[in-house]
């Protein structure tokens, strides 16, 4: 009975380190590709960098929050 509890959490801590990590590799692909992307971007007009850089800013912000929020639910699971 106690084995079986123990396995039970050890699972879910894995699960939410698991969660966790996709949370981050996900921001990460997702902020890459903004980045990319302004860089291109600026490339072609570079007239529009101010806009452009307030708008990737925003974009960032909200990717990050969704993966802080995906980590804390993660956390939560325990």
């Amino acid at each position: 009975m106690i084995t079986t509890l123990l396995a039970i959490e050890g699972v879910a801590k894995f699960g939410a380190a698991i969660g966790a990590g996709l949370a981050a590799i996900g921001a990460g692909i997702g902020i890459g590709k903004i980045g990319g992307s302004a860089m291109d971007a600026m490339a072609r007009q570079p007239e529009v960098i101010s806009k452009l850089m307030t708008n990737m800013i925003i974009a960032a912000a909200l990717i990050e929050g969704v993966a802080l929020f995906a980590a804390v639910i993660a956390f939560m699971c325990l």
